[in-house]
């Protein structure tokens, strides 16, 4: 009954370990980016899942910790996962697949839209850089069937 890791899972192994970040967030076109800084501790769950914890702070907005749970289901042939956040209600659950590079993990999710009316689709992407490296993209399906990024985090080695 005991699951293996497969060959899928060890995408993973490259965002294993502790990592520095600087996030820039924009909300709108009428809106200054916002700036976050903060570190991620990633480890693996038995090389099945792999957890990131994140803690972070905004002058803003203040201090705040988030947990992304990450794996592959061989059943489905699909990278799931899930994001929750000190600064939100709404458990964001992923469906996605490798681009052809191999380099980038797309995840599909749908959530609350900025404006708070109704939900929106969104694609969180995570970009293996190098082995001291990494990029998180968060971008919103906009109603003229285009995707807009709105935030861009880069990852250092710890």
């Amino acid at each position: 009954m005991f699951a293996k890791p497969q060959s899928e899972h060890e995408w993973f192994n490259s965002l294993l370990g502790n990592w520095t970040f600087t996030h820039e967030c924009s909300m709108g076109p009428d809106s200054p980016p916002t700036i976050t800084t903060g570190k991620v501790a990633a480890r693996s769950l038995g090389g099945l899942w792999i957890l990131l914890e994140c803690e972070g702070s905004t002058p803003e907005d203040g201090n705040w910790t988030s947990l992304f749970t990450l794996g592959y289901d061989p059943a489905r042939e699909r990278y799931l996962g899930t994001f929750v956040a000190s600064m939100m209600t709404h458990l964001w659950i992923y469906d996605g697949s490798l681009d052809e590079s191999g380099k980038q993990l797309i995840l599909d999710v749908e959530g609350p839209a900025f404006d708070g009316n109704g939900m929106a689709k969104y694609q969180d992407i995570f970009e293996i850089v190098d082995e001291n490296s990494w990029v998180l993209r968060s971008q919103m399906l906009g109603e003229d069937g285009q995707w807009h990024q709105f935030m861009v985090g880069r990852h250092q080695r710890a």
